[in-house]
């Protein structure tokens, strides 16, 4: 059967001038220095508004107590050091402001009377009435604010040059396929950068604070005061979290490619549902950190991502069974 002139044509500029190994071997160098160069000028501007960024990371600890019933504390300070809170009632603290359960800070000072000196406590007017942070952050080495603020500006780079370095690799793979192929890979590429912000966004505003707050409540059964940790590691944790969830999200859509190129169907997808808790749990562990509260955080969500794929993948059956019969009418 012979070819028309436009279908040669489309032949011809899917497959595009032939070149030889070195010739790929140095277009993937490009891409590849490109991408580092992008992530490079992205850890400089973000080394620029850490303290902006590190307020973003540090907003779940601010979101804990919305897991707890809130009770009437009182926080001192002396000079610039702060203590507390500590939970009170009123009888303790007959002078405690109005509400279910106020937060008020006191100042703690000294006062001349008959030449002696007595211990005041003055109310802070000014502290708003939302609970305090119960966790404070600290570095503990000269040199560790110098890290922390790296380590936060190269999770930050990577994420906001994202676009950049997607683009110079894409521009590396995407020319092997054919154009009709091409529409498929953006679309599945479009998918998963929704999914990623799925899995960004769930665990940034409901999985780390119930994670926080949990390994908070873990560390007071075991009789060790979790109020201090140290930035450097906060930061980490909370990273690796939101990277691995996003990651972890794209796993459904490995299995559906796996269903779309005829590799697994839905009978086997149903039958692996133990097969893919055991999956889940493994994830977790390996993208976001090695403990239990993390695991089971990312589990529960890829298991019910897991549960829709088999439903998706029983509608794609469906709808070819359907076709065919109409074909065979």
């Amino acid at each position: 059967m012979a070819l028309n002139d436009s279908e040669f044509t489309t032949e011809e500029e899917d497959q595009g001038a032939r070149k030889s190994f070195w010739d790929h071997v140095q277009d993937l160098r490009t891409a590849i220095v490109r991408s580092v160069i992008a992530i490079g000028v992205a850890i400089m501007i973000c080394l620029l508004i850490t303290p902006q960024i590190v307020s973003v990371l540090e907003r779940p600890l601010k979101h804990m107590r919305m897991f707890e019933h809130p009770k009437p504390s009182v926080t001192l300070e002396i000079g610039r050091n702060r203590f507390g809170p500590f939970e009170v009632s009123r009888e303790e603290f007959p002078a405690l402001p109005a509400g279910e359960a106020p937060q008020a800070v006191y100042h703690i000072g000294t006062v001349k009377i008959a030449g002696q000196q007595v211990l005041t406590l003055v109310p802070d007017l000014n502290t708003s009435q939302d609970p305090p942070l119960e966790v404070r952050l600290h570095n503990l080495s000269p040199s560790e604010a110098f890290f922390t603020a790296f380590h936060v500006a190269v999770y930050a780079a990577i994420i906001i040059s994202s676009p950049f370095w997607i683009y110079f690799l894409g521009s590396f793979i995407v020319p092997a396929f054919k154009r009709k192929e091409r529409k498929s890979i953006f679309l599945w590429v479009l998918w998963g950068i929704i999914l990623a912000l799925a899995g960004v966004l769930l665990t940034y505003y409901l999985m780390l604070p119930i994670a926080l707050r949990a390994s908070m409540t873990y560390s007071n059964l075991l009789g060790f005061d979790a109020q201090d940790w140290r930035a450097d590691e906060y930061i980490s944790f909370v990273c690796k979290f939101l990277l691995g969830m996003g990651l972890g999200f794209q796993f459904p859509l490995v299995v559906l490619i796996l269903v779309k190129m005829g590799i697994l169907s839905h009978a086997q997808l149903a039958k692996f549902r133990r097969h893919v808790i055991v999956i889940s749990l493994v994830l977790g562990a390996v993208l976001t950190t090695p403990e239990v509260i993390t695991q089971v955080a990312m589990a529960v969500p890829l298991y019910i991502l897991y549960e829709a794929c088999i439903w998706i993948a029983w509608y794609w059956e469906w709808k070819k069974r359907k076709a065919n019969k109409t074909i065979d009418i």
